[in-house]
């Protein structure tokens, strides 16, 4: 899988990409995941990425020209590219649409910086997304969570494979609580049936605990 991040701050990924399961996948050649400065694509000496809004009004917006001539450059390299635009107002980002994504053999993510893109920048993306009701300096580190959400789901990236299949959300249930050692800490114990080597019961008390983990997210979402 390919991902081309389009961006104004390139080098705010470098630590995030180069760590942990990220670096791993591409090392594995499992995915490859390309940094497109938007400045490259600017035709002034100041590499100037937004100016002021038309009717007046706060703030800076980035231009189409840089935006629209990078995406040129991406399609050069992959023609059926599947590109997302991160908007305050896009859909919201879920493990779902992680899975969409990681089904997908070329991915590009679009930053946005300042107060946004000029509209047209819109006619370019396949679909908006947004990681939650709340305003971000720019993109970026929205696009390290998509990206970060949808490597793990790529066949291979994880060494075992089973544990996608109990993590959050993959049945529609907040993930049950997990204990190792010590079994007892600052008078903090590990419950007894996860001692007792019944797997049945065992079974039944983590759907037990993830039923009521889910009960109270779903009410702290309401409120």
């Amino acid at each position: 899988m390919e991902f081309y991040i389009l961006s104004i701050f390139p080098n705010m990924f470098e630590s995030v990409f180069g760590e942990t399961i990220i670096k791993r996948a591409q090392e594995k050649g499992l995915v490859k995941i390309e940094l497109v400065n938007i400045r490259d694509f600017t035709h002034d000496k100041h590499r100037t990425t937004d100016d002021y809004p038309y009717g007046g009004g706060a703030g800076m917006v980035m231009k189409p020209e840089p935006i629209y001539e990078a995406m040129d450059y991406v399609k050069s390299k992959s023609p059926n590219v599947h590109t997302v635009l991160l908007t305050p107002g896009g859909r919201i980002f879920n493990q779902q649409k992680a899975k969409e994504l990681s089904k997908r053999e070329s991915v590009a993510i679009i930053c946005g910086r300042y107060e946004g893109f000029d509209e047209r920048v819109r006619y370019l993306a396949d679909e908006e997304i947004s990681i939650g009701k709340f305003v971000l300096s720019g993109g970026e580190i929205a696009a390290m969570a998509i990206v970060d959400a949808t490597v793990r789901l790529i066949p291979g990236v994880l060494g075992n494979e089973e544990s996608l299949k109990e993590e959050s959300f993959e049945n529609g249930l907040i993930e049950y609580p997990q204990y190792t050692r010590p079994r007892e800490y600052r008078g903090m114990k590990v419950p007894e049936i996860l001692l007792s080597g019944n797997h049945k019961k065992i079974k039944e008390w983590r759907e037990k605990e993830a039923k009521k983990r889910t009960i109270e997210w779903m009410g702290e979402e309401d409120g």
